[in-house]
């Protein structure tokens, strides 16, 4: 589903797409965010993603223009699981509202793993 606006202009659509490409790159930015992730039913595995496929560790969902978003982290070892997601979740919410004019009604984090890192 994509996010709509009219304005007096016309109509502004914005794909999910977009805004989980934006969500992930401002993800990448908080301070102990290791990277996003992927987990596979099949094989029972959580894998590390690319920084070309952020958006795959991460969901949207637009519902009468009001987006939810879940992410799918893994974090540096050592730090406030607490303190990432409060940063992560405050970060995002800031630049997608900035970056779409719409509300985030909901940001959820699914820590995925742990890694240490040098």
């Amino acid at each position: 589903m994509k996010a709509r606006m009219s304005t007096d202009l016309g109509n502004i659509s914005v794909d999910t797409e977009a805004i989980a490409q934006l969500a992930g790159t401002e993800a990448m930015e908080c301070f102990g965010v290791v990277g996003m992730a992927t987990y596979s039913v099949k094989d029972g595995i959580v894998r590390i993603l690319k920084i070309e496929s952020l958006s795959h560790g991460i969901n949207v969902d637009v519902v009468n223009n009001r987006i939810s978003l879940d992410f799918h982290v893994i974090v540096a070892y050592g730090v406030s699981i607490k303190a990432v997601a409060d940063n992560l979740m405050s970060n995002v919410k800031y630049r997608v509202e900035e970056f779409t004019g719409l509300e985030v009604d909901k940001i959820n984090i699914f820590v995925e793993g742990v890694r240490v890192i040098d």
